[in-house]
């Protein structure tokens, strides 16, 4: 296994629940871009303009980056944050900068 790729399932619980709240506004997010991505597909299913299309899928690469880069603040707030208070912060900065450098790609 690539040492720069993270497991899709790390077994881990975030150190500080969501709240419901938090809960609700990322699954919003997730379900207006599930929602993108359907109209897309009419899109296509359509024969529309390339370029439109084209549009549509930047909108939608940039909604995924939004909430991933919200997910990604967070994560660093609680999780790498108690990590570093507890004596673990190399090993969770090296998973954060490993998780930034796939988000990158």
């Amino acid at each position: 296994m690539d040492e720069h790729i993270l497991p899709e399932d790390s077994g881990k619980k975030p150190v500080k629940p969501r709240t419901d709240e938090e809960k609700q506004a990322v699954l919003n997010r997730l379900k207006r871009i599930e929602g993108q991505v359907r109209g897309i597909q009419k899109m296509v299913e359509e024969d529309r303009y390339c370029v439109d299309v084209l549009i549509q899928i930047s909108a939608i690469n940039k909604a995924l980056t939004k909430v991933g880069h919200n997910l990604m603040e967070r994560h660093t707030h609680h999780c790498v944050s108690d990590a570093i208070k507890k004596g673990n912060g190399d090993e969770a900065i090296d998973e954060l900068m490993k998780v930034v450098q796939q988000f990158s790609k």
